[in-house]
């Protein structure tokens, strides 16, 4: 089983966002269905206490050495505005 990296971008928390959030609590609590347009927001995942995440496009790329080394480069130029958190992650 192999690894696979990751990463992402969070903007803080706004005033949708934590509109969205109580929603989300809410529907939880209750133990109903969260609805579409909420879970849609989130992109289908639990609210990150981060904020919201934020598609990187084109400023991330893979990279490797051609040898024993591989990974992940962020063009610092190309993120989207108002990022305050980048997330670097593994998986197996």
């Amino acid at each position: 089983m192999g690894m696979t990296s990751g990463v992402e971008g969070f903007r803080p928390p706004n005033a949708e966002w934590k509109k969205m959030k109580a929603v989300y609590d809410s529907c939880e609590k209750a133990g109903i269905e969260i609805p579409d347009e909420v879970s849609k927001f989130f992109d289908d995942e639990t609210p990150d206490e981060n904020g919201q995440t934020v598609d990187l496009g084109d400023a991330v790329s893979e990279w490797s050495d051609g040898d024993m080394s591989e990974g992940i480069e962020v063009d610092l130029t190309k993120l989207p505005k108002g990022l305050t958190i980048i997330r670097f992650h593994n998986s197996w």
